[in-house]
């Protein structure tokens, strides 16, 4: 025991106070220690094991708070040591939060986290010798990070990274470290997600308005009376990225904070994910429930097949690069020595058939999403899939560098509106009002995809989930902009979708068309769309 000193000196009580807080802290180490073993998928296995974790470091806190005297004098607890309690705690309440989307749990593990910083429990950490204390002092400024990116209080998160600048900065000029790149690579990505959204708000005194796109009550256009629609439900989530994209960060952190309140699981693959998806899709999809759905969600850099075959099945039509390196993608090595490489880290759309077992919504962002509009439906189950341009005009493609723009119209249908327009900020009021109006617009996005009498049937059946809903409603909107908008000419610059949507009755409608064109005069940029069809695309 730590600090005990003449074991006969000390009260039997206190002893076993020092005794049991052991037995609490070596036990909770052990139980966490076995969270990294379980799979990171799937509902049964994890949530006993994550309960009896969570109520042994819920004794191991409450106890050091009502010994705490005691533990100082006799075990000579450092205040970092209470700090680290802190952080697993929040970690805790952060899993919890990914596994079940409940807010709740990610709000515990901000006030976690949050106290951590107020009562300076890792203040003494920069001044001992001890580099592995400064890590974890580092590492908690990262998961604090996320956390508050999740929240959107953007305020907090710059003032965050100023500090964990500092301690990187201080930390690698006091121990000669191997890791100051990881780190520095850290800052830049969290810098880039912070800067990522390609248009700002700012209010009467030109102050940034932090915007928020959690979805809300009345935030998604209802279901009409009487109108007949699928009763499935969406229940896990599974996005799949290249580990060095660098927007990836964006795609995971913004796509969560729009599923906030609707995921049952988050679930981000970066290494191995095609045999990982292949386990998930046997244990994770055969768990759901019944009436339930499985949304799969790609965002990676296309691989292309190196010779056409007369026979074009879903292996040989390319996909996705799922796990990469720099050396991959950077050089004229990318076709020849590395094809080999590519090919085996391909998620082809092959790969993607035994999820079809259960209801299947799939969105695609890659330059080789149309890999993924020709799906064989093996199990009779409803399948939608809606890809991404594969082709961005030139002007465009600088801007793509920040994030996607396909994603950016999912997330945020105005500010991917605004980016395609080159508008870079805009007033507070003018945002609510443009906001506003597409209220209206997807409401009427909605009555199409509903009174279509010639739509597939897969897309009503994804029409009773309101997050799917607003996803299906999203992308024809989007689709409808970038049809307009003069920039995009080639078809390949349109978004997609399997099943086909009937053009006429949707992104093609007339009155949808209208629409756009009224919102580019809001915005006062109208000379950027075409006007009347795009008969001649």
């Amino acid at each position: 025991m730590t600090g005990l000193g003449a074991e006969d000196d000390i009260p039997l009580g206190e002893r076993k106070t020092v005794t049991d807080f052991c037995y609490l802290l070596d036990k909770s180490k052990q139980l966490f220690n076995g969270l990294r073993d379980l799979p990171q998928y799937g509902h049964k296995q994890w949530q006993s094991y994550f309960g009896r974790t969570f109520d042994v470091y819920t004794k191991l806190w409450k106890f050091q708070q009502q010994h705490r005297q005691v533990l100082d004098n006799r075990y000579g607890l450092k205040r970092w040591q209470i700090g680290e309690v802190a952080s697993k705690i929040g970690q805790l309440y952060y899993h919890y939060y990914l596994r079940t989307s409940e807010t709740s749990y990610l709000n515990e593990a901000f006030s976690f986290y949050s106290a951590i910083r107020q009562r300076s429990y890792y203040y003494q950490v920069s001044k001992e010798e001890r580099p592995e204390l400064v890590v974890k002092k580092l590492r908690y400024y990262a998961r604090y990070i996320v956390v508050c990116l999740l929240l959107n209080k953007m305020d907090l998160v710059k003032v965050l990274v100023k500090e964990l600048s500092e301690e990187i900065e201080d930390y690698t000029q006091r121990f000669n470290t191997e890791d100051q790149l990881e780190w520095n690579l850290v800052l830049q990505e969290v810098a880039a997600f912070v800067e990522a959204d390609p248009v700002i708000v700012l209010n009467d005194d030109n102050a940034v308005v932090i915007t928020s796109n959690r979805l809300q009550e009345g935030g998604v256009p209802p279901l009409e009376q009487g109108m007949v629609v699928g009763q499935l439900t969406l229940a896990d989530a599974l996005i799949i990225g290249n580990c060095t994209s660098q927007d990836n960060m964006e795609v995971k952190v913004k796509f969560s904070e729009l599923t906030i309140d609707m995921f049952r699981m988050l679930q981000a693959l970066e290494r191995e994910p095609v045999n990982l998806a292949t386990q998930t899709s046997k244990t994770g999809t055969l768990e759901l429930p019944a009436n339930s759905v499985l949304l799969v969600y790609l965002s990676a850099s296309g691989v292309f097949p190196t010779a056409r075959n007369d026979y074009e099945g879903p292996y040989d039509v390319g996909g996705v690069l799922t796990n990469t390196n720099r050396d991959v993608v950077n050089g004229e090595t990318i076709q020849k020595r590395n094809q080999a490489q590519k090919e085996m880290h391909c998620l082809h759309p092959g790969d993607l058939y035994p999820f079809t077992r259960k209801p299947l919504f799939v969105i695609v962002d890659s330059s080789n999403s149309t890999a993924y509009k020709n799906f064989t439906n093996l199990f009779g189950q409803p399948i939608v899939c809606l890809l991404s341009p594969t082709v961005y005009p030139k002007s465009m493609q600088d801007q793509s560098q920040r994030g996607s723009l396909f994603t950016l119209f999912l997330y945020n249908p105005l500010m991917g509106f605004l980016s395609v327009c080159g508008l870079s900020s805009m007033r507070q009021g003018l945002w609510e009002k443009a906001q506003e109006f597409l209220r209206k617009v997807f409401r009427d996005i909605g009555q199409l995809i509903t009174r279509s009498r010639v739509i597939d049937q897969a897309f009503l059946q994804f029409y009773g989930d309101e997050f799917l809903r607003l996803l299906m409603i999203r992308f024809v909107f989007c689709s409808a902009t970038l049809r307009l908008h003069k920039l995009f000419r080639e078809s390949r610059s349109f978004p997609e979708s399997y099943p086909q949507l009937p053009k006429p009755d949707t992104v093609e409608n007339t009155a949808l068309q209208k629409h756009v064109h009224q919102l580019a005069a809001m915005l006062d940029v109208q000379n950027l769309f075409c006007d009347g069809t795009l008969d001649n695309y």
